[in-house]
Parts: C-alpha cells; structure tokens; sequence
C-alpha cells in the first residue's frame, strides 16, 4: 500500500504523513526532498511552479513508488498533490495507492506558514497553491481536516484504513 499524504503547503502533509508512517512501521519520504534544486529555487523565490516544473519532481515521486512497489514495501509520502492529474498521473493505473487529503482554511495555512522556519517555501505562494488545488472528492481521497492535534489526526487516519469515502474533521 502507497499512502499519499497531500495538501497545500501548510496543512501538515510531513508532520502528519511521518507520524503515520511510523505508526504504521513503513518507510516515509517527504516529496520535497524530491524537487530539483530549480523548483526549489523557484519557490524559494516566490515563483510559482508550473505544470512543466512539477513534472520531473512526479517523476521522481513516482519512481520512489515503483522501487518500493519493486521491494514489496509500502510506503507513505508526502506531496500536495493539487491537480487531478498529478494524483492520475501518482497512481499509474495501480490500485495500491491512496490519497489522504488534509484540509484547512487559508487563515490556518497562513499562520502555520508565518510560523515555519527553514523551508525553502515561500509563504507569499500561498494563494498560487490555493488557485492551483484541484480538490479530490470524497471518493477519491480520505478527507481530514486539521483541527485536531497531529496525534488523533494520525490515529484518525489509521483507524479509517482504506475506506476513503470517509470525512473527518
């Protein structure tokens, strides 16, 4: 199973997405740490990503996928996500992925993203992410809004397995 913890910038995908993967004994990998160094500099800058800049870094994801599909071990990812077709293009035709979408108003993303230090991210592309997010329907996502605390999120999630048509808030 690829679990695909997604969202904008902001909503928790790392801290959450980790917390799940270590719950869940299974390897975890941040899809930042997959972008090239352009798109980094990009964003660092506060240049929105485009649909050409994103495709080497689903590549790159999708890789990721395939070499632990390749293993036999699962594994949960962080990546926003945002487009329809970037989750199409994640999932490959393959029925072993999920996606868990964390949802938040603007004013959360926003002050979380005040208070973050040390990412490349640009918090003024906020709004950029917001216009760009395509959000997946219920039966394309496990919906979780991020009112909880990390931890009940994480068991939150847990508890609901794979049934993605699910809502919780």
């Amino acid at each position: 199973m690829i679990t695909i913890v997604m969202g904008v910038s902001g909503s928790g995908k790392s801290t959450i997405g980790e917390g799940v993967a270590t719950r869940l004994g299974q390897p975890f990998i941040d899809g930042d740490s997959l972008h090239p160094a352009a798109n980094r500099e990009k964003m660092a800058h506060g240049i929105p990503l485009d649909d050409a800049d994103r495709q080497p870094w689903l590549e790159a994801i999708v890789a990721e996928m395939d070499r632990h599909r390749a293993s036999g071990t699962s594994l949960v990812l962080a990546c926003s996500a945002l487009k329809r077709r970037y989750r199409d293009f994640l999932r490959g035709g393959h029925d072993d992925v999920r996606f868990v979408y964390l949802q938040a108003s603007r004013d959360v993303l926003a002050e979380r993203l005040g208070r973050r230090s040390g990412h490349f991210f640009d918090p003024h592309l906020l709004d950029s992410q917001l216009a760009t997010l395509e959000e997946p329907s219920p039966d394309e996502a496990l919906r979780v809004g991020v009112g909880l605390a990390p931890a009940e999120t994480i068991e939150n999630i847990i508890r609901a397995g794979c049934d993605t048509a699910r809502q919780m808030s």
